[in-house]
Parts: structure tokens; C-alpha cells; sequence
């Protein structure tokens, strides 16, 4: 009831009437969820068509450069903290001049709106970038990076409303081009640790984004079962992917070498696979596929199910393996190509899967394939111990050459399919950002 309460004033219908429903229909009986049905859920939308609603009601928010409290580091972060307006970590206090200095690193106007964010609707302005960057501890020379990640946040493709959806999945940003050694982001040893300006910073300041300005707030909107933290940025190590010759992960979303790109992907989950070994790419693959097989469970509905074509694994790769792996003489799309006939599992699995995780009637995909839903390769035989892969091409599984220059370790994240779908951004950096020695600190 306090999820569709507080989703409704973000649809822009305050005062819109809800029906009961008692319990979870996933864990009643048949009899149990009818008889709550007819004897509560029943009665209130009876009550709700033949009585006027309430009175809409909005809540009044500050404009934008109002002061909204004064006082000690202390006061403000309690008030902060009181208001919902925190992560529950101390925030630096944004001050109307320490916003203004993250907008000397950008062309844009702090009044422009990158678009409205679901749930609540809210603009996500140039202006509450900067507040929310000030908050989250981030260098004003990281505004571009965080215009670039709102971007990708507003973009409907990677649908940001299902942010707070049960499994809790969290937001993984991949960091490409030239800003990785300008702005100091850590792209070597523990990526994904904190304890880096840039990586840490950053990737708090999704999280607060997300609180702050689509309203994605703990027992409201975000209704997360177990929910995750925020993660720290990861940069790719460009170095390595150019000395092997593959392409780096912004190059695969069709942006050129000098471009320095933001990706974000939603995941539920992820496994760190360590002592891949072997001395030939033949001799690590089975690691890396049954790896990737073992990774993945009700997701695989993203690929054949709910979510058609849409489920795109990520791997992280230590330099090492993908050194291994290009001496054999395998490129990126080798590498690909390999994991997409190899990380199968039996058709009926699938199958099972998708009924049991799913709770739809039984899901056949023979069925699927002859009504034109999904590739033959899913069909080429009614054997139901046939192996099918987990996505539709081998493209579909997205590579980032990072971490550990000496450790032979891969890590494989759950797609959390098309809520969240892999979305990439160019940074845009303001005319003069060579005479802003952004990097003069790192």
C-alpha cells in the first residue's frame, strides 16, 4: 500500500484510490487467494468506484538554490539524515558556492533538465547534479561523468523506474576513454574497492541520485527484499586492451577510442571466479562457461521469457586471463563466440526453470520458436537434453578487461535483463577543460 501510494504521486495521480490485497499471491493457496479476493480486495474496489477520492494533495519542495538549513557540520547532516535526504553516511553540505564550482566544468545550463525520472517524476537538472555531486564527495572536475551517468539514467532504454523492484538489483558503471587517467579512477588492483576518490565518489553519487531526485527511498518506493550498496565505478584497462588488440567496452557500443563513455547495467548479483587457469584459451574456458552457467537462474527469463532478448551478461576480466586468451590468437569476438556455444545447459533446464522460478504455466520453446518469439537456435531438434544457450548471440555478453594485473580471476554479474538494460553515454567535456587542469591532481 505505501509503494502504490508513493508511485501514484509520481504518475502524477496523488489522490488515486487502491484496492487491498491481503498477502503475497506467491505464497497462498489457490482457495486462500481467492477467498481475500472476494472477502477484502472486492469491497475496496466496490468502495473505490462509488465514493470521490480524496483531495489530491503535493508536496511543497524548496526551489532549487533556497536555503533549506544553517548550522554545524553536525546539524546539517542530521537534518539531512532526518529528512531522507542521505544515504546515511555523513554528506559534505552542499552550499549554493560549492555547487557553482562543479558547474565551471560544464557548457550546459544548471537549469536544463536531462529528463523526467521516474518514480516521482522529478527534473534531473544540470543544478541537482551539482548539489547531489557536492553531497556525495565528488571533485567538481567530475561533473561531466556524472551529466553523462544522469544521462544514461533518464534514458528510457534502461529503465530506471524498476530501480526499486524485489530483487534489489544495483547499478554496475563501466568508465571508458582518456577521463579514466585525467580524473585518477582507480582501473587496476581492487576496482571494485572503495578507498579511491574518483571510483567511490562517483558511484555514491548514483545512489544519492537516485534517493534525491527519482525518489527511490528504503520502505517507500524502493521495495528491495534484501537490496545491495551502491558500487564503486570500474574503470577498464585500455592499456592491455589495446596491447592485445581487442576492442574496448565503449567501442563495442560503437563509440571511437578517443571517447570517454560512461556504461550502466542493472545486476542482481555476482560470483568472483578465482584461479582460471590454464595456458591456452582452450584450457580456460570451461572455467569461464560453466562459471556463466552456474551464475544464472530465474534471469534466464530476460532471454526467453518475460523480457525477450534482453538479458546481457558481464564479465570482468583480470589482464592476465585476457592476455591468455589473445596469445592463443583469439580476438574479443572469438572469445564471445566460444562462451555462446559452450555456456548451455539442457533445453528442458530451461524449460523447468522458467516454469518453476517463474510461476507461468510451462514454458516450451519449441512452442516459442515456431510462433516466430525467439531464434531457431533455441530449436534445432526436439531433444530435450539439446543444450541452448543463455542469450540470443554472442555478442550479447559484454567484456571488460580490468582488475588485478597478476591474478587469474574473472567475475560473471547476473543480468537483471530489461530492468536495466546496458546503456552507454559520450562525456561531453566543457570547451575550456584544458585550461581547468582537471587532472592537475592526479
Amino acid at each position: 500500500m505505501t509503494l502504490a501510494t508513493a508511485a501514484s504521486k509520481g504518475l502524477g495521480m496523488p489522490n488515486l484510490p487502491v484496492a487491498r490485497v491481503i498477502g503475497h499471491p506467491g505464497v497462498q493457496s489457490k482457495e486462500q487467494l481467492r477467498r481475500n479476493v472476494l472477502e477484502v480486495t472486492l469491497q475496496h474496489v466496490i468502495d473505490n468506484l462509488l465514493k470521490p477520492p480524496k483531495s489530491a494533495t503535493t508536496d511543497n519542495e524548496p526551489d532549487a538554490r533556497d536555503i533549506v538549513v544553517k548550522g554545524s557540520f553536525d546539524e546539517i547532516n542530521d537534518y539531512f539524515y532526518r529528512n531522507e535526504l542521505s544515504d546515511g553516511l555523513p554528506i559534505v553540505p552542499p552550499t549554493i558556492a560549492k555547487a557553482e564550482q562543479f558547474l565551471r566544468y560544464t557548457d550546459r545550463d544548471p537549469e536544463e533538465s536531462l529528463g523526467s525520472l521516474l518514480p516521482d517524476s522529478r527534473a534531473a537538472t544540470i543544478w541537482s547534479i551539482a548539489v547531489n555531486g557536492v553531497m556525495a564527495g565528488c571533485r567538481p572536475e567530475y561533473m561531466p561523468v556524472l551529466v553523462a551517468l544522469v544521462e544514461a539514467m533518464a534514458d528510457h532504454g534502461y529503465g530506471v523506474e524498476h530501480s526499486g523492484n524485489t530483487p534489489g538489483g544495483e547499478t554496475l558503471i563501466i568508465l571508458n576513454g582518456p577521463i579514466i587517467k585525467q580524473l585518477g579512477f582507480n582501473y587496476t588492483q581492487g576496482v571494485m574497492r572503495d578507498g579511491f576518490i574518483a571510483n567511490t565518489s562517483v558511484g555514491r553519487f548514483w545512489r544519492l541520485y537516485l534517493r534525491n531526485i527519482a525518489g527511490f527511498l528504503p520502505h517507500k518506493n524502493d521495495k528491495a527484499t534484501f537490496g545491495n550498496t551502491w558500487r564503486v565505478v570500474v574503470a577498464e584497462n585500455e592499456d592491455v586492451v589495446k596491447q592485445i588488440g581487442w576492442t574496448s567496452s565503449s567501442a563495442d557500443f560503437g563509440f571511437y577510442p578517443d571517447d570517454s563513455t560512461v556504461m550502466i547495467s542493472r545486476h542482481t548479483g555476482g560470483n568472483h571466479i578465482s584461479s582460471v587457469s590454464g595456458a591456452t584459451a582452450q584450457e580456460l574456458m570451461p572455467y569461464v562457461c560453466d562459471a556463466m552457467v552456474r551464475q544464472y537462474s530465474w534471469q534466464i527469463m530476460f532471454s526467453v521469457g518475460q523480457g525477450l532478448d534482453s538479458l546481457r551478461p558481464q564479465i570482468l576480466m583480470s589482464p592476465i586471463i585476457a592476455e591468455t586468451i589473445a596469445a592463443s590468437g583469439w580476438s574479443k569476438r572469438d572469445f564471445q563466440r566460444h562462451l555462446f556455444e559452450h555456456a548451455r545447459i539442457p533445453a528442458q533446464q530451461l524449460e523447468r526453470i522458467l516454469r518453476d522460478w517463474t510461476q507461468k504455466p510451462m514454458w516450451n520453446l519449441a512452442e516459442q520458436h515456431q510462433a516466430g518469439l525467439i531464434p531457431k537456435v533455441y530449436h534445432e531438434s526436439d531433444d530435450p537434453n539439446r543444450l541452448v544457450p543463455l542469450v540470443w548471440r554472442p555478442e550479447d555478453y559484454l567484456v571488460c578487461v580490468t582488475g588485478d594485473l597478476t591474478r587469474n580471476s574473472v567475475y560473471i554479474f547476473a543480468h537483471n535483463g530489461v530492468l536495466g538494460f546496458p546503456t552507454c553515454k559520450k562525456i561531453q567535456l566543457p570547451k575550456n577543460w584544458d585550461q581547468l587542469g582537471a587532472g592537475s591532481r592526479h
